[in-house]
């Protein structure tokens, strides 16, 4: 008998990942216009990030932060100021041209959106009637002048460079991102298996460009290119 497929159940729709948010330390908003001054009291490890999380403390309430290279414990940051600093978040008319920055709000107010992984950060480039800003892609992108954005370059850089040395690693490491780790052909598989399995030697046998408008199970290989609008 046959079983479900992970393309069938790709061309079925709807979400297959559940977050586990029981895990996560803190959504890492950027804290409100009046926040003032904090002072970071811990650097943390927090699950489901690339990037360590600042724990920063302002007037006795305690908010989480992406970690910026160069910052440490006991650092104090500011919140709307204008001294460029590593750590301090403020409006991007503020900030020059040229200056590193990360968790850049795509909408004033809506807490950061771009560049929030670890090593990331993006590059003022010109300011004016909208803040042009160099993305870590290369791609040039306008905000709103009173957009906020964090200064310097998100920590936890380099994490790909250590190797994973064995195949146990790599299977944890992509169970937590609920990525499976090994991939087989589907003309490797039996033809119970798949649409392309089966046959003495493994070849497709047949076309493997379906059409946009078949079944999730048949769904497999290539769909066709759109029609040319005339």
């Amino acid at each position: 008998m046959g079983k479900r497929l992970i393309t069938q159940r790709r061309g079925r729709g709807g979400s297959h990942y559940r977050s586990p948010s029981h895990r996560h330390v803190d959504d890492v908003r950027l804290p409100g216009f009046d926040t003032g001054a904090g002072v970071i009291k811990d650097l943390i490890q927090a699950p489901g990030r690339t990037s360590p999380l600042a724990v920063i403390e302002f007037d006795g309430k305690t908010d989480y932060q992406l970690a910026v290279e160069g910052t440490k414990v006991g650092q104090r940051l500011t919140v709307g100021g204008t001294q460029v600093v590593a750590g301090n978040i403020t409006v991007l008319s503020n900030i020059p041209e040229g200056t590193s920055v990360h968790n850049i709000e795509a909408k004033p107010g809506d807490g950061g959106k771009f560049v929030k992984t670890a090593g990331s950060s993006a590059t003022i480039v010109s300011r004016g009637d909208k803040v042009m800003v160099q993305m870590p892609s290369g791609a040039m992108k306008e905000f709103t002048p009173s957009c906020r954005a964090a200064i310097g370059v998100v920590a936890g850089g380099g994490r790909g460079d250590k190797p994973l040395a064995k195949a146990g690693k790599n299977y944890l490491t992509l169970r937590s991102r609920s990525t499976a780790n090994k991939k087989v052909k589907g003309v490797a598989m039996n033809a119970v298996d798949h649409p392309h399995g089966g046959g003495s030697h493994p070849h497709v046998g047949g076309p493997n460009c379906q059409k946009r408008t078949a079944s999730p199970g048949q769904k497999v290989g290539f769909l066709p290119p759109k029609k040319k609008r005339k």
